[in-house]
């Protein structure tokens, strides 16, 4: 079975040779080619190069564009600091006072010098891999966007004190997400990762009222634009697991402080979930038969329609020996114990 077909499978309910590994690798597929993180996450040969490596080495499933935060963010006029091995520093938030948000209408999303570089390395993972390999494009999701542009304690703040400010702003971060989506789909993406991260930081009243809608109208435009969704929204989301699946995504990221068992049963057997086990205390810090009981654990509690991954990035110091026992593939630790035959 190839690699895209494994995850189409998956997505349609089907049955599978194996389990679809996707784990997010960034500064530890830089560093396993010799370069930084920054070198990484600037440059489109260097990311290109760096997740062909992982995605071989591995045998994964999937082949990642995913980054850093700042791609859409540095279009709309932020200025970054970029430190060799940490993602970048905001100088300043583009968004100060409620009345910028109009300003952000005047921005081509796809003038950027960054968007663009995200899009070159698209176009070249399909070129280079996107027969055999799903390829995962990536664009932030709407509260992240905004909570980027004004800083999280201000995102927090507006969510209750200026809730149309921030319906607004989310008015012309989902349109201009849509349209990058929908690019990086042309170049060759038939996934297209949504980073949510802030909205873990939000209960769920707050949640359904100003996030859910946006989130829900950015994933609709992406699928009317021919692809599917990743929903990643890193940090515990355990109370918001009933309405994660009405945001409409593909595959549903969970965190490893999400128990699964209790996440399956919430969203029930038809929705697709990527994850979770303890990227820190397990990968990076146990050993490699920890992982991979670790990784059947996850496999058991939420059954065939799994993804598996840790519950977030490969931490940058992993052992090697850790990021092959979760890899079910014949003659590695999962493999063994899931009785997988070949590829």
């Amino acid at each position: 079975m190839l690699p895209k077909e494994r995850i189409r499978a998956i997505l349609a309910g089907e049955e599978v040779d194996r389990p679809a590994v996707t784990p997010i690798f960034m500064a530890w597929a830089a560093h396993f080619v010799g370069h930084s993180y920054r070198d990484y996450y600037l440059d489109a040969d260097v990311l290109v190069k760096a997740q062909m490596a992982v995605t071989e080495a591995f045998g994964l499933d999937q082949i990642s564009a995913i980054s850093d935060p700042w791609r859409e963010a540095s279009t709309y006029g932020m200025e970054f600091d970029y430190p060799e091995q940490g993602v970048g520093k905001p100088r300043a938030y583009r968004l100060r006072d409620p009345a910028d948000t109009e300003s952000l209408a005047d921005v081509d999303i796809l003038a950027g010098a960054r968007v663009q570089d995200r899009i070159r390395a698209v176009e070249l993972l399909a070129e280079r891999m996107g027969a055999t390999h799903s390829v995962l494009g990536w664009v932030e999701g709407p509260m992240a966007e905004y909570a980027d542009l004004r800083g999280v304690e201000n995102t927090l703040m507006d969510l209750i004190d200026k809730p149309d400010h921030f319906g607004r702003a989310c008015e012309i971060l989902v349109e201009n997400a849509i349209r990058f989506a929908r690019v990086q789909i042309e170049a060759g993406a038939d996934m297209i990762g949504m980073g949510d991260a802030a909205a873990s930081l939000i209960g769920p009243d707050l949640y359904s009222r100003y996030v859910l809608p946006w989130e829900q109208k950015q994933i609709q435009g992406i699928h009317e634009a021919g692809g599917t969704v990743k929903l990643h929204i890193c940090g515990n989301v355990t109370s918001l697991l009933s309405y994660l699946p009405q945001t409409g995504a593909d595959v549903i990221d969970l965190d490893w402080m999400v128990p699964l068992d209790k996440a399956r049963q919430t969203v029930g057997p038809d929705v697709v979930l990527a994850g979770n086990f303890d990227p820190t205390a397990i990968l990076l810090q146990g050993t490699p038969e920890e992982v991979a009981q670790a990784a059947r654990e996850c496999l058991d509690m939420a059954g065939p329609r799994l993804i598996l991954q840790p519950g977030c990035e490969v931490p940058q110091n992993t052992p090697e020996a850790n990021i092959r026992a979760f890899c079910p593939c014949r003659g590695t630790l999962l493999g063994d114990i899931l009785n997988v035959s070949g590829q």
